[in-house]
């Protein structure tokens, strides 16, 4: 895989399926072979469907999400209670297969950085092992600065470095919404900084892709991670 970027979350329910989708529908319609993938969740479907309809029909849902759990808690202990394990050579080993003919390809995972995937191991470890460049989603809201302070050191530095910072603003701004990014910028660099439009709590995502705002925020976005963009 060419251009590979793993979307991670300083939490559950930060955004990362909303920012994978939008983004994947976006490279898509602009003449990239995008992939998108969730190889591992527990409690649904959902976000894996979500892929699937911003993929165009390009992956199966199988293919997005080989590995599925019934109950809403993390992925690995919902494994273990269906009688099953997921271990990252077999994780590396699907998206490697699925993904090589794709570029880019971006892969979301469950939970937070550090929340545990399966067999000993979490999300930063596959990060790690398809040295992706990490795209952080966290909400815009008061206190979000420290959580992804934490989640960037929680990478090792090399990859760090790299790390590219998404904040998801809420439906409406608190007293932070506004100045987080400055914030931020005096810990990381500004180029790697970026800010996402609410989108409602229910979205077509179709919709969403003709408002100026959310296209020029993945412009943007997408100009930073591909080097030689497609149509623009």
């Amino acid at each position: 895989m060419k251009s590979c970027f793993f979307v991670t979350g300083t939490d559950t329910a930060a955004g990362k399926t909303v920012l994978t989708a939008a983004l994947t529908q976006f490279l898509r319609e602009r003449g990239h072979r995008v992939a998108a993938f969730k190889p591992i969740c527990s409690g649904g479907r959902n976000d894996a469907r979500q892929l699937h309809r911003a993929l165009g029909g390009q992956l199966n849902l199988d293919q997005i999400n080989p590995w599925h759990f019934r109950r809403p808690i993390a992925p690995t202990l919902a494994a273990a209670k269906e009688g099953k394990s997921v271990k990252l050579p077999a994780v590396l080993a699907h998206l490697r297969k699925v993904g090589q003919p794709f570029d880019p390809v971006l892969i979301e995972g469950a939970g937070g950085l550090l929340s545990p995937l399966g067999n000993n191991f979490d999300s930063r470890d596959l990060l790690v092992a398809l040295n992706a460049t990490p795209i952080i989603a966290a909400p815009n809201k008061l206190g979000v600065v420290n959580v992804i302070r934490l989640t960037l050191e929680a990478l090792p530095k090399k990859v760090r470095a790299k790390a590219v910072v998404v904040l998801m603003n809420p439906a409406k701004a608190d007293s932070a919404t506004t100045s987080n990014a400055d914030l931020l910028a005096k810990f990381h660099p500004r180029s790697n900084l970026f800010t996402f439009p609410w989108l409602g709590s229910s979205f077509s995502l179709e919709t969403a892709l003709k408002n100026p705002h959310v296209r020029r925020s993945l412009r943007n976005l997408a100009a930073r991670l591909i080097s030689t963009p497609a149509r623009w």
